[in-house]
């Protein structure tokens, strides 16, 4: 039974660290980072769909996105799309393909980064914690009602720290991975 329950709590802490990766993903570096379009949406035929649906990303260079429409008639709807999105890059269409030449990131720009990295990694450790309470709350309730023993409450207990200790760990790893590389000129 406090198999289950931390079974669960390790579904959700790899969901919460999931998020974070995803987040993480979506912070400019400096470097050209196709996911940075993942959340750009093109109106297309009446309806929104990702840029990716419509068309080829790569990264020819460090520090360039280009962008190949399938459909050449969308060129324009894709360029209007990325300006809205404010990524903070002016595309550039040469009538064939776009290109996202990535500026470079002043000091205080970076530092900014780095401070926006922290508070989403601060926000996935306040969600682990919470997720901590709520498994804790379940075994307690479990020990309440004779299902589990005190010691096996308080062995799970141990167990559900270590849990939470380890991701804070890849949480802080993650975060301090991708500070360096916003640091790095």
């Amino acid at each position: 039974m406090r198999n289950q329950v931390h079974e669960h709590l390790n579904e959700k802490m790899e969901k919460t660290l999931g998020v974070l990766k995803e987040d993480l993903n979506h912070i400019r570096a400096g470097r050209a980072n196709p996911l940075i379009l993942d959340r750009v949406m093109v109106e297309y035929y009446g309806s929104e769909t990702p840029i990716k649906q419509l068309a080829s990303i790569s990264v020819p260079e460090p520090r360039i996105i280009q962008i190949q429409p399938y459909d050449a008639s969308i060129l324009k709807d894709i360029e209007k799309a990325i300006q809205i999105a404010d990524l903070g890059i002016n595309p550039s269409n040469d009538g064939k393909l776009i290109r996202l030449v990535m500026p470079m990131l002043t000091e205080e720009r970076r530092k900014d980064l780095a401070k926006q990295a922290k508070k989403i990694g601060e926000d996935s450790k306040i969600a682990l914690r919470n997720e901590r309470r709520d498994a804790i709350e379940t075994l307690k309730k479990m020990q309440k009602n004779k299902e589990i023993t005190e010691d096996d409450l308080t062995s799970a207990e141990k167990e559900v720290q270590k849990m939470i200790d380890d991701h804070v760990n890849t949480i802080d790893h993650l975060i301090d991975k991708k500070t360096d590389e916003i640091m790095e000129v």
